[in-house]
Parts: structure tokens; sequence; C-alpha cells
């Protein structure tokens, strides 16, 4: 397969995508950045910016034409009209002739089965499903890439634990392993599949920056701003997901009650792949972090 220069990146403003646009112009790629009509980001001036219509087929097409990859990191919601977009973003690429699409995973592993059961990855099911359809026709090549939570967003926002207010609920005892990465290194690794299209052509590739446990992580939260006031909660995955189910099975299930649950489940879960044993790593040139590292990161997220 012939190299990559032209790249068109889907969700540009969200959490994970200024992250991938830095990765990419940074490894030297011409970026074109999709935009709704409202927006008002600006962009680097190497960035081209172009207008679309994200529930439209044609303006997806017309603005994928000449692109060589089309990375999405558009978000996954409730709500099922998102998942329409993704799957028209695919559609648009494909008639588009575009070589490589990477689709807005970047997370769990959604190749294994436990976790590609649970409700809140059936959007990803089934761009992934679109995506080996276009592959099966000798036509553009995907990659899934799978990173785990985002490492710093995580204990940012209170994901994986919330640093400012000292509190952290260790699932199912906390003891688990589980594969985790910063954002700018997500960055890195999508850059770096477009730089490997032959040996990660139509499969998932798995990175880690961190193999770790909620328990060593709120070792080192305590390391960094002492232990006094720390709470720690040993929650079960299992009662977890039994509320989710349950919450699910109502006439108006609300998503808080369930959304969250799911996707620990699929990180911390025993048996849902949260723990990339073997990842790809050296393929993409993707360091992981020392322990002193680690508590760095930890020690200048705590400030």
């Amino acid at each position: 397969m012939s190299s990559i220069t032209k790249v068109a990146l889907a969700g540009a403003t969200g959490n994970l995508g200024p992250a991938i646009l830095d990765g990419l112009l940074n490894a030297g790629f011409e970026v074109t950045v999709l935009t709704r009509k409202s927006s008002n980001h600006s962009f680097p001036p190497s960035v081209t910016a172009v207008s679309v219509e994200y529930d439209s087929l044609d303006s997806l097409t017309n603005a994928l034409k000449g692109q060589e990859a089309v990375i999405s990191a558009l978000p996954y919601t409730a709500n099922p009209a998102e998942v329409t977009t993704h799957l028209l973003l695919v559609e648009a690429a494909a008639k588009a002739h575009v070589k490589r699409f990477i689709p807005s995973e970047f997370g769990t592993d959604t190749l294994n089965e436990k976790t590609r059961n649970l409700p809140v990855f059936a959007g990803k099911v089934a761009v992934q499903d679109a995506l080996k359809k276009e592959a099966a026709t000798g036509g553009m090549t995907y990659t899934i890439l799978c990173t785990g939570p985002f490492l710093d967003w995580g204990m940012n926002v209170g994901f994986i634990m919330n640093l400012k207010g000292k509190s952290i609920s260790l699932l199912d005892g906390g003891d688990r392993l589980f594969s985790a990465t910063s954002l700018p290194t997500i960055g890195k690794a999508t850059a770096a599949v477009l730089k490997q299209l032959e040996r990660t052509k139509n499969r998932a590739v798995y990175v880690h920056e961190t193999a770790t446990t909620l328990k060593k992580l709120a070792a080192m939260a305590k390391h960094a701003t002492g232990a006094d006031g720390w709470e720690e909660n040993v929650v079960s995955i299992d009662e977890q997901l039994e509320i989710a189910w349950a919450e699910l099975k109502k006439d108006q299930p609300n998503p808080d009650n369930f959304v969250y649950n799911f996707l620990r489940a699929g990180i911390w879960g025993e048996g849902f792949g949260g723990h990339f044993s073997r990842p790809d790593n050296e393929l993409l040139g993707i360091k992981e972090m020392s322990d002193a590292e680690l508590q760095d990161l930890v020690s200048s997220l705590a400030k």
C-alpha cells in the first residue's frame, strides 16, 4: 500500500480531537478538519477547515474527495442519531475512495466478546461491521485503535479517580490490571498507524502507556497529595451491571444510571479485556511509562 499524506479529521475539537490533530501535524501530515457550519473554532494556519453537514452523505463525500485517510474522533452518546452520523462518514469515505479509515474507538477493547455485547458499544460494533464490509470488497481499509481509558483526562474529570476531591472507587477491589494511555500519546499512536499501513491493515491495534491498577494509582495520589482526607469505596462491577441492565428495562431509562456502569465494566470488569497483554507499542513507537513517570503525571495533575 502506498504512503498517505492527506488526512481528514472529524471531531477535532472534543476531548481527544486536539491531541490527534497535534499528533498528525507533528508527524508531517496534511490535515483537513471537518467542521459543522455553526463552528467558530480556529485551527493552526497549516490546517484546512471544511464545513460539512454530518447528516448529508453528499456533503461528507464531497468534503472527503482527495483525502487518503479519515480519522473520526466524533463522540458516541446514548443518542441513536449519532450512530447514523458515524455510519454516514464511513459510507462517504468509501465513496470518496479513501484508503484508510480509523473509527472513533480509542478506548476499550471492543473486539472482546463480553465488551462488544455491552449496549454502550453497539454503535462502535455497527461501525466495525460497516468497515469490515467495505474492506471485504477490496476497497477501503481500516484500523481499530484500542488505547484503554484516557489516563490524564480520566484523572482530571474524576472518571478514573477524583484527585482534587480525594476519592476513588476501587472497582472489584482495585487490584485488576488495566491499560491506559494519555491524550498526547493517543495522538502520536494514531499518526503512527498511518505510517505503518500494511502492518495495521484491517485489524485492531492495541497500545497502552501504562498497565496499572486503581490501588496503585490511589497510592500514587496519596503520595502526591498526602494521605489525609482520602475516601476509598470498594464497588462491585457485577452490582453495577445489575443496576445498568435494570435501568435499561425501564420505559425511559436514564443514561446516568447505565452508561458509566457499562463503561467501567469494559475497563475494569473480569474477562472484558481491559488489560492489553500484548500491545503493539513497539510497532507504533510508543514507550511505556516507568513507575516514576506515572507518579510524576499523577503529581502534576494533583496540583
